[in-house]
């Protein structure tokens, strides 16, 4: 058993409950991902090549390792109180600093400040808020300093790398970028996770459904980006719809039983190994879900500029190379990521969803020569068919799931 007190000398703050729940801050805080996330889209869209691609998964990770700090921390203070809703807001702006230089995270435009830099700098005085503002909440907590002190030098090296990529191009620009987030990554999995605190099951589990719902909604946002200097049409109407009925089922396939199952697991697991299965189930495998909605998200934006353009692409042309498989690979990304979490909380294989997983690798060399319109299609049907068998397989279960077991 642990215990947190915060002293007034160190900082003004208020501990949360076990029944805390997220605040207005946290969700304003997270428009500013929204708008990352759009712009890593559109960076992705416009360099269409697979280190184009390889580069957008790095600054989502970039960004989910921002993100993820600023979760644990609000799990434990409350967001909107004292003077940690100022160091909020400071780290607000600079990952919206980050979003602002996403454009040039790679390539620097000539004239104005160093893109590269810009992120890099702002990065490290992200982070440095986070590590600053944990330390001052965890006065009175020896072991969570001994594991912040742990943690440093996996920050400190992460954001170090960072910048020396700013001072490279090409292939070894890349290489540094990977490296960093190795760094980040790797020292957080080696840390033993029950240095940590997690006060909050419900927080916790909703902060994360809540960046799922964002992501998907970035998905949405993309099917309108992708036809907005375009005239209105029946096969637009009809793309845009079948990669709505895409993302509702990846709302479906997280949110009618996974996000209350795996609530459920933290919140029955004992407070010592709490962190552990947070970090593991939360930390690390949402990371693929989000991650897999913005490559479909790019896949959707594709789609919808070949139905849509008459003037460069005809209706019968087939999505190929990266943006079909942006499309899939998106979803099975998603799925996997799944299957993961419901292995680490439930402890339970998600068999449907390997399967679909696997149908959805196999189609992309099947639907490779069909009209870009039809490949959307397939994927909205598998994903359909995933649904409905779950929704038949398991209708009992998840009607226990919400109301309880009934005579």
């Amino acid at each position: 058993m642990w215990t947190m007190s915060i002293r007034r000398a160190s900082i003004k703050a208020q501990p949360t409950t076990e029944d805390h729940a997220v605040t207005t801050l946290e969700l304003f805080f997270d428009l500013v991902f929204v708008f990352a996330l759009t712009q890593i889209t559109a960076l992705m869209a416009h360099d269409l090549s697979w280190q184009g691609v390889l580069r957008g998964l790095l600054l989502i990770g970039l960004l989910w390792w921002s993100w993820i700090g600023f979760s644990w921390l609000c799990n434990l203070v409350k967001a909107d109180e004292g003077s940690v809703r100022g160091v909020m807001v400071a780290a607000m702006a600079a990952m919206f600093v980050i979003a602002l230089a996403i454009p040039e995270a790679f390539h620097d435009l000539p004239g104005g400040l160093p893109g590269p830099v810009v992120i890099a700098i702002a990065y490290f005085v992200f982070r440095a808020m986070h590590l600053w503002l944990f330390w001052l909440i965890a006065d009175g907590d020896a072991g969570l300093r001994r594991t912040l002190l742990r943690f440093a030098p996996s920050m400190l090296a992460g954001t170090a790398l960072l910048l020396i990529a700013s001072q490279f191009h090409g292939n070894n620009q890349t290489l540094f970028w990977a490296l960093a987030l190795a760094a980040d990554y790797g020292g957080t999995y080696l840390i033993d996770a029950r240095g940590w605190r997690l006060r909050s099951a419900a927080h916790f589990a909703e902060r994360h459904g809540l960046i799922v719902i964002i992501a998907l909604g970035e998905s949405i946002v993309a099917i309108g980006v992708g036809v907005t200097d375009l005239p209105i049409s029946w096969p637009i109407l009809l793309a845009a719809l079948l990669g709505l009925i895409v993302s509702a089922a990846l709302w479906w396939i997280y949110f009618d039983a996974t996000a209350q199952y795996g609530e459920q697991a933290l919140a029955s697991e004992p407070l010592e190994t709490r962190p552990k299965l947070g970090r593991d189930a939360y930390t690390f495998l949402h990371f693929p879900m989000v991650a897999g909605i913005v490559l479909l998200a790019l896949g959707l934006k594709k789609v919808l500029e070949y139905v849509g353009d008459s003037e460069h692409h005809h209706l019968d042309d087939p999505l190929k190379g990266i943006g079909l498989y942006a499309l899939f690979a998106g979803v099975v990304l998603y799925l996997l990521g799944h299957v993961g979490f419901k292995w680490r909380t439930t402890h339970r294989l998600g068999v449907s969803r390997l399967v679909t997983a696997a149908l959805c690798l196999i189609a992309i060399p099947a639907v490779g020569h069909l009209p870009a319109l039809a490949e959307v299609a397939v994927l909205a049907a598998l994903l359909s068919l995933l649904v409905a068998f779950e929704a038949v397989r398991y209708a009992r279960e998840r009607e226990e799931l919400r109301h309880g077991a009934h005579e």
